[in-house]
């Protein structure tokens, strides 16, 4: 008989892959904020939580990564299991060879791949092919792992998610995309402000109002930023030229100057609102220093928390819920 293709035992009404935040059940989510808590907490307690001893998580990066890799390779050591890093130029996709054929042989040695890629339809694709769980660690189109790590950051933050207004402004990019997706699940009132030409995925927004509905979250898109601060929770910020836009800075800096995240914006919010942003930071442009380094910032609390995230996502996709 053939061998066949590893299959993990998955919860009922959970996906395969992790490929956007949209397509994410409402419960998945509750119990991935739960479980990364809780794998936190063993952490900071120096618990042993091994729960995935013998896996093996590829990790296929196109685009340069901290965060993302480190997260995820530390992660998936502390689970008991091994990374193997699979580095574009030296693997055969990089020489013509498909995607189709690449996924069906590595989904027969690997029980997980992430992947970090420009072009959002690679990480369907894989999805598609691969036999494993496939895990969209950002494309052009989303950053599904970050937006559901930074909903770890709020609710350890402000104790809920629920009814809260998270302000972003700037660039309505990939991350503004899985936030959006983020906050319609999660009950939370989200104003994107932005200049015309930068707003979010029109298709993301018309999809997050339908699930707002539901929810009892509201997505609104403003180009006047001191309207899209004002009152807010959480201040929110990413750069204004993301990989691959780098022939657009000159123009990308001249437009989006007023959306500078600073103190005088900071003002408009509430008293108590945390500043947030997803890293790397390029001070002086999409953030002052003096913002970013402020009392009201949470962002190095919010990278920490990527690593929990990740391993709440390896282990709920993995198949080893029982035992966390």
């Amino acid at each position: 008989m053939a061998p066949t293709t590893r299959q993990p035992r998955r919860t009922p009404g959970y996906a395969k892959d992790l490929l956007d935040v949209a397509t994410m059940p409402r419960k998945q989510i509750d119990d991935l904020l739960r479980l990364a808590a809780s794998l936190k907490t063993k952490q900071q307690r120096a618990i042993p939580h091994r729960l995935l001893s013998g896996k093996t998580l590829g990790l296929l990066f196109q685009k340069p990564s901290t965060r993302t890799r480190v997260s995820f390779e530390a992660g998936m050591n502390q689970l008991g299991g091994h990374a193997l890093v699979l580095p574009m130029g030296d693997i055969q996709l990089s020489r013509g060879e498909t995607v189709s054929d690449t996924a069906r042989v590595l989904s027969r040695y690997l029980d997980g791949i992430v992947i970090r890629t420009y072009n959002h339809a690679v990480v369907e694709e894989w999805a598609t092919e691969a036999g494993m769980p496939v895990v969209n660690g950002l494309t052009d189109h989303s950053h599904p792992c970050q937006a559901l790590s930074d909903l770890l950051t709020i609710r350890e933050k402000r104790g809920r998610l629920k009814g809260l207004t998270l302000a972003y402004v700037g660039d309505g990019n990939n991350v503004a995309n899985s936030l959006i997706e983020a906050g319609a699940k999660m009950g939370m009132r989200v104003v994107v402000g932005c200049p015309a030409g930068y707003q979010p995925d029109q298709h993301v927004i018309d999809r997050a109002r339908i699930e707002a509905e539901g929810t009892g979250g509201a997505i609104e898109i403003v180009e006047n930023p001191q309207v899209a601060v004002k009152e807010a929770d959480v201040l929110y910020t990413d750069v204004w030229i993301s990989m691959g836009r780098e022939r657009e800075q000159a123009r990308r800096l001249k437009t989006l100057a007023s959306y500078q995240l600073n103190g005088r914006l900071l003002q408009r919010a509430k008293p108590d609102a945390i500043v947030m942003h997803c890293l790397p930071a390029h001070r002086g442009e999409e953030i002052t220093a003096d913002v970013l380094d402020g009392p009201q910032s949470v962002v190095i609390d919010q990278a920490e928390n990527r690593l929990h995230m990740q391993k709440a996502i390896l282990v709920q996709l993995l198949g080893k819920l029982n035992s966390a």
